[in-house]
């Protein structure tokens, strides 16, 4: 089996521990920026390292953090001469000769006493003891301490890697073979057979120190039984006796030689493992023909511990103890540390797809995985790294990330029917050489594979997408797979009798059999979880990879609103900041148990990257106002991994007795990069450009009735009060009803001053409805508009409105704007670089303005799309925008302006009851401000 050669920073540790200290320092530099924008910087790294007796730092920066460090690592090697080799046998004879030489070379050579290898620490505990019993060290002592004896086991036997019995068996029968090593015929005992000179023993002792005072530790007993519940025992380690053999007596084990150790849980640096007790056998040489003749039906410690064998990735038997305890090369006594319930939960939460992603943010409670990723916003762990920490949990290879360049000229249109939302008949490519470069620069797609251990295919994504970066490629399909995986542990709660896994969907190719066989131990224990406190699934049907739209109107009802309305609120695509905190209330407010709490905690809204009810109360909120809502009480693993010290406790709790309840202030809000980018480029912003025109028309036409379709937040309605018009009458529709309450809160300001210093001010009402439903209250407006809206709607609804507006609601005039996408590559040079990107003037056709925008159209599918409707309802339309020149790529936003054709006013027989599907949400004058 090939063994891959460890980082520079991995030998390093390897041979210094803690002692290798990295200092990083993050450092502004000028990258090339677009004329008239200010001087442009992004984030890049250097590394010093300080090691006993050398000191270094790389010469130059890096973007990222790590490579820094690593760089840095690789310099403090080659100054040591040392070379990171694998070194390991590749045929099982050769490993099995050099297993016989390491077992022996840990007894017989005495300069190995000096070391730091943390087999050390056990022999010194055993080296003050008397008679037989000098240096007698469990077997499975060096199963835990010795990383090379363990991959040398997998080399003889691959099923090693799984089974921590098997290792053992390995093990004890190589020592019998292993020179100047005595083992015991009847247990799992090793020892030098001769006795160690005082010169040896002394090395040992100084540098390894006994336990001065007895030390309690907690652990955590997981029963082999899946319905008892996890139990939290004490240890106390006492004098100078060895750890194992207390370990032994709350296994019930007959010593310490019987206790076996899995590979440490969690991070590299943890001592965290599962101890259990080995079965009961006639003969020790032959224990593995014994296990693999247990099938649960004879001794219970033979009985597959099916909880304990998912968070190990080993397979387990009987009860076992999870516990942190043991040697390691950076402490010179016995290192302890308490475990707890919710160090089991936050193992357990770190094999779900989304779970790294909560901690990583440490917000278990709030953060959910986002579905969408953008360069800018992205917080916490990469979707890259989040996918590669998953497989690593799960046991499985690393993802393997194939991305192919793909040349503007291969491409049968840039802007496609598939990849663009556009209609088909307008396909064709509009881009020229003004908007891509003439060297046709490549875009990337990316393929992601999803193997087992032993290298056979599980899962395959092939993303339709194309991106112009390399790096966003693979981040979009690692987010891609992420999402896919989490649905489907998702849907592990459903209870059905079958098992099903489609084959195909989405752009993923499944392998039924071998994926269901990968994960079997999964679905063994899931169910038992406390995940929506249901049991074992045993159904995965077919399910889309895209995560839906989430409904947020109206799920947290706030209380204890406090802080005046700045009117500054989070949109969608705004980067927002709040302070919060998640508790849980006893029913009789009796106690209060704090959960997790930030200070600052930043997210992007519209990306599913916070918990549904968290998002809808932000959403409500302006800047420096904060509220109180009950949230729906999350599964119980969430609950008790959040709960640090109070784990135990709360694990006895009823759900019927308690609520969580969250506090939340917004801090600060950051307009979504969309909008930022536009404010840099265009003065005035292209938003007030927008607002300019419609007043310009609606002026010439002598207006009196507008409607806004997709009124949102009232941007539009509230900057037409700042402007002369001869407007009457200012309509607003919408399927938001935050936005809705937004909107009337502004507009109900902002009249009630006009009406202190005039007389008249328009008559202004808000309905609540889809802008593709018909309503007889808004036919034959003069004047319609619809400003950058239609792009957050899939294309046949996009189309349905075309539809729907000029053959029902039938205004004098309606204005549609939407962005041009043959602009974008202008956008995209001139976007600030992230810290870990780099401007590229190279770059190919650039993904959408916004990660909502369901399509973005060139010119020509644009002019096509409103060119259709207007011959099919009678209108005239004609093309304009603003943003640039109009000169080639065009304006950065394109309007059509359709205009009812003279005397085509027909009267439409109209069904006042049955045709008014809108809520009349607000109304002036004598109107209340919605909540």
């Amino acid at each position: 089996m090939p063994t891959a050669t460890p980082t520079p920073k991995a030998v390093l540790h390897q041979r210094f521990g803690a002692k290798a200290r990295y200092t990083v320092e993050e450092v502004r530099e000028a990258v090339g920026g677009c004329p008239g924008l200010a001087p442009q910087t992004r984030s890049v790294y250097r590394c010093a390292l300080e090691l006993p007796g050398l000191s270094v730092a790389t010469p130059g920066t890096f973007v990222r953090k790590k490579d820094a460090e690593q760089a840095a690592a690789q310099i403090a090697l080659d100054k040591l001469g040392i070379q990171p080799t694998a070194n390991i046998p590749t045929t099982p004879e050769e490993a099995w000769d050099e297993l016989i030489a390491r077992i022996s070379g840990f007894f017989i050579d005495e300069s190995f006493l000096s070391s730091t290898h943390p087999l050390v620490g056990h022999l010194s505990v055993t080296l003050r003891r008397t008679g037989d019993l000098i240096g007698r060290l469990p077997l499975s002592a060096i199963a835990a301490c010795d990383v090379k004896a363990n991959t040398l086991c997998k080399v003889i036997d691959p099923k090693a890697e799984f089974d921590p019995l098997l290792v053992l068996s390995l093990m004890y029968n190589a020592a019998k073979q292993s020179p100047g090593v005595s083992v015991s015929d009847s247990n799992f005992w090793i020892q030098s057979q001769k006795p160690y000179s005082p010169e040896g023993v002394d090395l040992a002792l100084k540098r390894w120190s006994c336990t001065s005072d007895p030390v309690e530790v907690e652990a955590i007993l997981v029963p082999h039984v899946l319905e008892d519940e996890l139990k939290i025992v004490r240890i106390n380690l006492r004098d100078n006796e060895h750890y194992m053999s207390y370990v032994a007596e709350k296994l019930t084990a007959s010593d310490s030689s019987h206790v076996l150790v899995s590979r440490t849980i969690g991070k590299a640096s943890s001592e965290i493992r599962l101890y259990f007790a080995a079965p009961s056998v006639h003969s020790v040489s032959d224990i593995s023909k014994n296990v693999l003749g247990c099938h649960g039906d004879g001794d219970i410690n033979c009985q597959v511990n099916k909880r304990a064998s998912y968070i190990s990735g080993q397979t387990i038997y009987g009860d076992a103890l999870l516990a942190n305890i043991g040697y390691t090369r950076r402490d010179s006594e016995l290192h302890s540390e308490d475990v707890n319930l919710c160090t089991y939960y936050r193992i357990l939460l770190g094999k779900l797809p989304d779970g790294n992603c909560k901690m990583s943010r440490d917000a278990i409670l709030a953060a959910e995985l986002p579905s969408a990723y953008s360069r800018f916003s992205w917080k916490g762990l990469s979707p890259r790294d989040l996918l590669c920490s998953f497989c690593r949990n799960q046991r499985l290879s690393e993802p393997l990330f194939a991305f192919s360049r793909v040349s503007c000229d291969m491409l049968t249109s840039a802007v496609s029917s598939e990849e663009r939302g556009a209609p088909a008949k307008s396909v064709e490519n509009q881009y020229t050489d003004d908007v891509i470069n003439k060297e046709s620069p490549d875009i990337f797609k990316c393929e992601v594979k999803i193997c087992s251990r032993k290298q056979e295919i599980l899962l395959e994504y092939s993303a339709a997408d194309t991106w112009s970066k390399e790096s966003d490629a693979i981040q979009n399909s690692a987010l891609k797979v992420l999402i896919w995986f989490n649905n489907y542990f998702k849907q592990l709660n459903t209870k059905t009798d079958k098992l099903y896994l489609s084959k195909c969907t989405d752009g993923f190719k499944i392998h039924p059999k071998r994926f269901l066989q990968e994960f079997a131990m999964c679905l063994s224990v899931y169910g038992n979880t406390g995940c929506n406190d249901s049991g074992m699934c045993s159904l995965v049907g077919p399910f889309t990879v895209d995560t839906p739209k989430k409904q947020l109107e109206s799920t947290a009802t706030l209380t204890h609103i406090e802080g005046p309305d700045s009117g500054v609120f989070p949109s969608h695509g705004s980067l927002t900041c709040i302070s919060y905190t998640a508790s849980l209330v006893m029913k009789d407010k009796a106690k209060i148990y704090l959960l997790e709490s930030h200070n600052e905690f930043e997210f992007e809204i519209g990306t599913g990257a916070v918990s549904n009810q968290l998002e809808s109360c932000v959403t409500q909120l302006s800047v420096n106002q904060a509220a109180c809502f009950i949230a729906e009480l999350p599964p119980r693993d969430l609950i008790l991994a959040a709960a640090s010290e109070f784990s135990h406790e709360l694990s006895n709790v009823s759900r019927e007795s308690c609520s969580l309840e969250f506090s939340v202030k917004v801090l600060q809000v950051t307009e979504p990069l969309e909008d930022r980018m536009e404010k840099a480029l265009f003065s005035p912003p292209l938003s007030k450009q927008r607002v300019e025109f419609a007043v310009q028309h609606i002026n010439e036409l002598h207006a009196t009735t507008l409607v806004d379709f997709g009124c949102g937040s009232g941007s539009l309605l509230d900057s037409l009060l700042e402007h002369p018009t001869t407007l009457e009458k200012l309509v607003g529709v919408d399927i938001s009803r935050k936005g809705l309450t937004r909107a009337a809160k502004s507009l109900h300001q902002k009249l009630s001053k006009k009406l202190l210093v005039q007389t008249t001010v328009p008559t202004a009402v808000l309905y609540d409805g889809s802008i593709t439903d018909f309503d007889s209250r808004l036919y034959g407006f003069d004047i319609g508009t619809c400003l950058e809206v239609i792009e957050h709607m899939e294309e046949d609804q996009a189309s349905l409105f075309g539809n729907v507006v000029l053959s029902s609601f039938r205004p004098t005039v309606l204005i549609v704007s939407t962005p041009n996408y043959e602009y974008n590559p202008i956008l995209q040079r001139s976007a600030m670089p992230n810290k870990d990107d780099e401007a590229d003037e190279n770059a190919g056709p650039c993904k959408f303005r916004n990660h909502d925008h369901k399509f973005e159209w060139t010119r020509a599918q644009f002019q096509c799309w409103a060119a259709d409707l207007a011959v099919k309802h009678n209108y005239s339309v004609e093309f304009c925008g603003v943003g640039g020149s109009g000169e080639e790529p065009g304006y950065a936003s394109q309007i059509a302006v359709f205009r009812r054709t003279a005397g085509d006013m027909e009267e439409m027989c109209l069904n006042k009851d049955q045709d008014q599907p809108y809520e009349l949400l607000w109304e002036w004058p004598n109107a209340s401000i919605p909540v």
